[in-house]
């Protein structure tokens, strides 16, 4: 059943696909959209932006840039909020052209050559599936400093490198083939599908990493920034038991098993300090109301005992 409306007046058919998704990106989504349209290429480019049916003024925001814009930007309205996973399918079954770059709502791109350097790095290497490249983060505090997030390991180009060290890939910097037309139940039912969907590339060629830094990434705004640590760690453990159950290859499914029992055990021991956690909490609440009642029964202690704590508070 489709529950979204697509808004598109363009017959163009583009070479590359710009895939963004948002939702209650209001402040941010602006300078997304102008980091696109700024990109000077030779060839022809659309973005398509999915948006969850937002709260706040997002979806007023791109519809007046597609007004503006008709032959480049092509909207996908979803009609209820249906989270984010449901909607990053959406998108990704809506994209056309031979070459599809992502980039979130509440993130930006700095270089108005990026899509023209990564799409002729991909043209002239058709052993390499996906190319991605460093990015700046953008803190709560306006400062603009280095990569602190991740860190791309040796021999990173490979699929086993990707499974072993996780995801080591900022989503706006990714441009890659457009050669996933299906997706599997396991990638729809990952809460994080940029990685899961990097894995399935990486089957399929290696990765290549350019060396300018031409985008980015805003620090502590989107949904896993606001998770508990308990949360992502059951969301890790639900996204390596996709992983598993979607690939056959031995070798690279047991590299995914051990990662998935180092989750398992993470998890174990924040459930453990969490439990102490509420325990000491608890138990000092309780400690407290039997003191209190103590006290009641003895009116001069308790005077005494008001008394000395606010001498200290003086």
């Amino acid at each position: 059943m489709v529950d979204y409306t697509i808004i598109d007046e363009s017959s163009i058919n583009p070479v590359v696909s710009i895939a963004m998704l948002t939702y209650n990106h209001q402040d941010y989504i602006g300078e997304a959209i102008e980091s696109v349209l700024m990109q000077q290429t030779s060839y022809s480019y659309k973005i398509i932006i999915a948006e969850d049916y937002s709260t706040d003024k997002t979806r007023e925001i791109i519809l007046e840039y597609q007004r503006k814009n008709p032959a480049k930007i092509k909207l996908i309205l979803q009609d209820v909020n249906v989270g984010a996973s449901k909607n990053n399918v959406t998108l990704l079954s809506n994209l056309e052209g031979k070459y599809i770059a992502a980039l979130e709502g509440d993130d930006y791109w700095t270089d108005p050559l990026k899509l023209q350097k990564q799409v002729d790095f991909l043209e002239a290497n058709p052993d390499y599936v996906l190319c991605f490249h460093p990015v700046n983060i953008l803190k709560t505090d306006g400062s603009i400093v280095d990569d602190f997030i991740t860190k791309v390991p040796e021999n990173y180009e490979t699929i086993e490198t990707l499974a072993r060290f996780r995801n080591y890939i900022h989503t706006p910097t990714v441009v890659f083939r457009n050669i996933m037309k299906e997706f599997p139940f396991e990638f729809q039912l990952s809460p994080f599908g940029d990685y899961f969907l990097y894995m399935m590339l990486a089957e399929h060629g290696k990765l290549k990493c350019l060396q300018d830094k031409m985008a980015i990434y805003r620090y502590n705004v989107g949904v896993v920034s606001r998770m508990s640590g308990m949360d992502i760690a059951n969301n890790n453990l639900k996204m390596y038991s996709c992983l598993i159950s979607y690939f056959k290859n031995e070798s690279i499914k047991r590299i995914l098993f051990d990662k998935q029992i180092n989750v398992v055990t993470s998890n174990y021991s924040l459930a453990i300090l969490d439990y102490e956690k509420k325990f000491k909490s608890e138990h000092n609440i309780i400690f407290g109301f039997i003191t209190i009642l103590k006290l009641l029964k003895k009116p001069k202690k308790l005077w005494l005992t008001i008394k000395l704590k606010f001498s200290k508070l003086m």
